[in-house]
């Protein structure tokens, strides 16, 4: 029997299970296509990159699915009014209805999240949620120069007052005075003004509300119907999850700490370099978060005064003055880092980080300090005639290893590429005159 006539019955069966499916499977679509769906939204803290990655990737897709709306559910205090605006622009030129939610009860549209919530086709907020406070302040809550503030006021109360206008005289007048006086308001002090559109209790409860409203985009009226609508959940991707990660205060001072501390470790014993490559990647990491958080950079350069006092350290060994110095610079450029209305002072992360520190320094530099000063033998020409590796290029300085101990070294004759043999020639104090082994 042939593998053709074999098969020959059970040929019809095959083709009518494949039409079958491709049948369900348009079917399938053609329903998904004709119900209606709501994209949904939800972010909590600060106006960051990655508040602006994920929003602008989710009204891409409401585009794709042809969503009846997005909704966009928000808890933050506040954050970078440079994104804030890229943010509010991005909502406004959406082909897609934007309601702009205040959830869950007692969230928080503060600062920045007062522009983003007015910038919605519509706005709402849950019970005992609070929306306002939008007045600048400098990088570390402090009051700015009256004419740097005069400035930043005139700029964020235009732009409220723009996003404000189309709801009224009032709302315009509150919408300004969020920023020149701080001012903020319940969900139905809200309400009442005009500055929302309404107060749900629930994700139901506001498509309840919201379905057969009116809502004009580029200049065509629409009625939203958004009842019995499928609710789609746009879930944040890795990268936004990292950036998100990333944007918090402690993590920054972290990532900064580890890596200066790496790189601190790669001078004091070159060689590895994977603590050195672990350095730079979780210091540049950092950067990145102090830059999406706006971060003080005074308080940044009292950080890199830090390390470098521990770097001179390492080299001159004062008996710990200017680890000391270093301590103290750090707590101080820490704290002022992320001092502002909206990013709380990480105390305990600071403290911990300090303490890390201190003993890094102390005790672990300590150690390889102790270990250079413990010669093989007596007297300063014990390591003459020695051999070793030289751990980092000598052009003339760099370091060598010699004996189970890193030292700091000076070629007397040409350059020695790194990894190559050499021989001590001398050594004075801490540092050793070396050469080239000759094969």
């Amino acid at each position: 029997m042939t593998f053709s006539s074999r098969f020959r019955p059970i040929f019809p069966l095959f083709l009518g299970l494949l039409f079958f499916g491709f049948l369900a499977f348009l079917l399938d679509t053609a329903a998904a296509q004709s119900s209606k769906q709501v994209l949904v939204l939800d972010y909590e803290g600060p106006v960051t990159p990655a508040m602006l990655s994920y929003l602008e990737r989710g009204l891409d897709y409401a585009e794709t699915i042809d969503a009846e709306a997005v909704v966009f559910e928000l808890d933050t205090p506040g954050g970078s009014v440079a994104i804030t605006q890229e943010i509010s622009q991005a909502i406004q030129q959406s082909s897609i209805p934007v309601v702009v939610y205040v959830y869950p009860s007692r969230a928080w549209a503060a600062s920045a999240g007062t522009l983003i919530t007015l910038s919605g086709h519509f706005a709402a907020m849950a019970p005992e949620s609070l929306i306002g406070a939008a007045s600048p302040v400098g990088s570390q809550g402090e009051e700015l120069p009256e004419t740097a503030k005069q400035k930043a006021e005139e700029a964020l109360a235009a732009s409220a007052r723009a996003l404000a206008e189309r709801r009224g005289d009032a709302v315009v007048q509150w919408a300004e005075q969020t920023v020149r006086s701080a001012e903020a308001a319940t969900a139905e002090e809200a309400l009442a003004i005009g500055a929302i559109d309404l107060i749900a209790s629930d994700l139901p409860d506001l498509l309840q509300q919201l379905d057969g409203r009116q809502v004009v985009i580029d200049g065509d009226k629409r009625e939203m119907t958004l009842q019995d609508a499928e609710i789609v959940e746009f879930q944040s991707n890795f990268v936004e999850d990292l950036l998100a990660v990333l944007s918090n205060p402690t993590v920054a001072v972290i990532l900064l700490t580890l890596g200066m501390n790496a790189i601190l470790y790669e001078l004091s014993a070159p060689g590895g370099y994977v603590a050195g490559a672990f350095g730079i990647i979780s210091v540049l990491l950092a950067l990145y978060a102090l830059g999406s958080l706006e971060a003080n950079y005074a308080g940044l350069a009292f950080i890199l005064l830090a390390f470098a006092l521990f770097i001179i350290e390492l080299k001159v060994h004062t008996g710990g003055a200017l680890t000391i110095f270093g301590l103290m610079a750090f707590v101080l450029g820490a704290a002022m880092l992320f001092n502002t209305p909206y990013y709380p002072i990480p105390w305990a992360a600071i403290v911990g980080l300090t303490a890390a520190m201190g003993l890094f320094v102390f005790f672990a530099l300590g150690a390889v300090v102790k270990t250079q000063r413990r010669a093989p033998v007596s007297g300063a020409d014990a390591l003459s005639g020695r051999y070793g590796v030289a751990r980092s290029t000598l052009d003339p300085d760099g370091m060598v290893y010699v004996d189970g101990a890193y030292w700091e070294a000076i070629t007397e004759g040409e350059a020695i590429p790194e990894e190559s043999q050499i021989v001590v020639v001398r050594r004075e104090g801490f540092i050793l005159r070396v050469k080239r082994r000759n094969a």
